[in-house]
């Protein structure tokens, strides 16, 4: 049948699908991303297909039910890999996805797993769609039926520049197939390949010119039989991005804005070869929101609002409608609720329970990527609610060292933040000798790096800690709403209507950005560079104190980020001095994250806990929390176990103020979270 219903029953609730069992048979079809409570939960753990359908007499099929991509299974040299299944290599996950072997990924003879690993690629997707566009070997194999419009093959390719610059973009396509002929099985001409080569190319270097290097390089349109251009028997390229040889290169490959925004071109260039090919016009998914914040409106009401992004080198990227996702503490997000407007109003919240929110831009070309999430939580007693601000935008890369006998990445100064997560680290770099030559794979030369990460997916920033602040502070019986720190800067949200501001800082702090163009900023923070405490900010805060306002702060770099290298009379350093009540001591305080009470008005006395310093699949490392000692008045309420170095202080007068030089969220355990949110909130209660 062509309309299999599925339903995926989930903590989020239940997904429908109807799936079109007509094509696509024997191998694995995806129905999305879920989140499942561990053990066994019937009722929402489950998949459930019946044989319901708008056509009688078919059949209704169904072999596996598979959750999640699991650990590697081929043996290979009598032994399986030991490594997760995305981290292996294509010819083995087709293998396990049930590809036919000799026409997908036994090319070779079963001797030669490398070259079937690159081989197999090409040939995957004309199994995929099926005959006449079928494997070289049997074009008329008949395949899976998948409808196919391209087919696009990303690498990075060697080489060095000794001048210390970009290597650049290559473009590789083929206008010969397998059997040399120059069509393809439809009659299509193969310049087809040159045409989307040529428009992807050029979206690239021209977004990259725009954004970053005007004298990025553009290599060559080049028409070569390498197997991932040749073999598709549908309009394909391969690109080879820039090199992961050369220094300059890796110092953008690395950065999690790069990669968004070439990811982005590439996208836009196949969207207007298909445009072209088929004679529409194309429209460009948008960028995501910002300015995001939230309020009660009236009781058991918050009201959402937000503003649309637009990107000054895309006019079609207008978003017209947005999806508002909503997730009810730890569940899972719905399936959101479209609006015209920027404002959407959820009325009837159920006292004592986290709502959670996240927006996405929509228009005829898609939908963008997701904005920040925030939190609200509605209690009924006669308490002001706690206002949370998100200032963590930050997503960088390692710390670039740049010397002509000591080049490479830093992670022991900087692991830079990840988008989210990150798959790519694999360790270390070690070799920093700019002169130090490749001589083989196990011996690479100049950036060789460890491979204590193969196997690990490290995280970065979620953009979800107002939820886990809020979770601490509704535990002590407070209401609370959230917002982005844009949205105060801007003037949006005013932190004189709430008696209690935690600001959420994380890893924040100013990063240097690959030769980023003027005029061009981070997809979240536009011209930006993630500074701790920009200047409006401090303004905002500065009234905030003059109207007597309560402010928790937490960042591992919120002293740091505004006093080193700074004069004494610097306005950063003022700031610190006058509005904080710190005095920055240093950076990377400690290697483990333990921390003691030492203010009997805060917490007892030699009271321990832990925030997070190490790989942990659930919180973010802290690599370089801050020492800050009390100015003026202050006082020490927390010290590190390690050396006995000021880790917070409180300042209480005509405002209070407590800072913390590592993150609030980064606590390992949830009850000393919500310990310490207790007496943060306790002394400003009493103060």
């Amino acid at each position: 049948i062509d309309d299999a219903h599925y339903s995926v029953f989930h903590v989020g609730g239940k997904t429908d699908f109807l799936i079109n069992q007509q094509i696509g048979g024997e191998t694995w079809l995806f129905l999305g991303d879920f989140k499942f409570k561990k053990g066994l939960n019937p009722d929402i753990g489950k998949v459930v297909l019946t044989n319901e359908s708008k056509s009688a007499k078919k059949v209704v099929t169904a072999d596996a039910v598979r959750f999640g991509g699991g650990m590697g299974n081929i043996l290979r040299g009598g032994r399986v890999s030991g490594y997760p299944r995305f981290a292996e290599g294509a010819r083995y996950y087709l293998q396990y996805a049930g590809m036919p072997d000799t026409l997908v990924y036994n090319i070779n003879g079963d001797t030669l797993d490398y070259r079937d690993d690159y081989q197999s690629r090409g040939e995957w997707v004309n199994y995929l769609k099926g005959a006449p566009f079928g494997p070289n070997k049997n074009r008329n194999a008949e395949g899976l039926d998948i409808p196919i419009d391209l087919s696009m093959s990303f690498h990075t390719d060697a080489g060095i520049d000794t001048a210390d610059s970009t290597i650049g973009t290559l473009m590789i396509y083929s206008i010969e197939d397998a059997d040399t002929t120059k069509i393809f099985p439809d009659g299509m001409s193969r310049l087809a390949n040159r045409d989307l080569a040529d428009i992807v190319q050029t979206q690239i270097v021209n977004d990259i010119r725009l954004k970053y290097r005007p004298d990025w390089n553009r290599r060559a349109l080049m028409n070569a039989d390498y197997s991932e251009a040749f073999r598709p028997n549908v309009p394909g390229f391969l690109l080879e991005l820039l090199s992961h040889q050369n220094f300059k290169d890796m110092q953008y490959a690395l950065s999690p804005q790069f990669r968004f925004d070439v990811s982005r071109s590439i996208y836009k260039g196949m969207l207007k070869f298909l445009a072209t090919q088929f004679q529409y016009d194309y429209v460009v998914q948008p960028l995501p929101v910002s300015h995001f914040y939230t309020y009660f409106s009236d009781s058991a009401e918050v009201t959402l609002k937000w503003k649309p992004v637009n990107d000054p080198i895309e006019t079609t990227a207008v978003p017209d409608k947005y999806l508002i996702y909503t997730k009810i503490e730890d569940t899972e997000f719905d399936h959101g609720t479209l609006v015209d407007a920027t404002e959407f109003v959820k009325g009837n919240l159920e006292p004592g329970v986290i709502y959670r929110f996240k927006i996405t831009a929509i228009n005829s070309g898609g939908e963008s990527f997701p904005s920040e999430e925030l939190s609200v939580c509605w209690n009924v007693d006669n308490k002001r609610p706690v206002l949370i601000i998100n200032g963590f935008d930050r997503i960088a890369p390692p710390e670039i060292i740049s010397q002509p006998e000591f080049k490479g990445f830093a992670p022991s100064l900087d692991p830079g933040v990840a988008d989210r997560f990150d798959f790519n680290f694999t360790g270390n770099q070690f070799d920093f000798d700019p002169r130090s030559q490749f001589r083989t794979n196990d011996a690479p030369g100049h950036g060789a790096s460890q491979a204590n990460f193969e196997t690990k997916v490290r995280l970065g920033n979620t953009f979800n800690y107002p939820y886990i602040h809020g979770s601490a502070i509704k535990n002590c019986g407070y209401s609370f709403v959230s917002c982005s720190d844009e949205a105060v800067m801007d003037e949006f949200i005013d932190m004189k209507d709430y008696l209690v501001v935690d600001l959420i800082l994380g890893e924040e702090k100013a990063t240097k950005k690959p030769e980023i163009q003027e005029n061009f900023g981070t997809r979240r923070h536009l011209n930006s560079n993630y500074k701790v405490f920009p200047k409006k900010l401090q303004q905002e805060i500065r009234d905030y104190f003059d109207n007597g306002g309560n402010l928790f702060v937490s960042g591992a770099y919120v002293g740091s980020d505004l006093v080193y290298q700074k004069n004494n009379d610097s306005e950063d350093v003022n700031f610190a001095r006058n509005q904080l009540k710190i005095k920055w001591q240093t950076d990377h305080a400690v290697v483990n994250g333990s921390v003691f009470s030492v203010d009997s008005l805060f917490l007892q006395p030699f009271k321990k806990f832990d925030f997070n310093t190490s790989y942990h699949t659930d919180i973010y490392m802290v690599d370089a929390p801050d020492a800050i000692n009390p100015a003026d008045s202050a006082r020490t309420i927390l010290r590190y176990s390690e050396n006995r170095f000021s880790a917070a202080t409180a300042f209480y007068g005509n405002h209070s103020v407590i800072v913390f030089g590592f993150p609030f969220e980064t606590i390992i355990q949830e009850d000393w979270r919500n310990s310490v949110m207790k007496a943060i909130l306790t002394n400003f209660e009493n103060n």
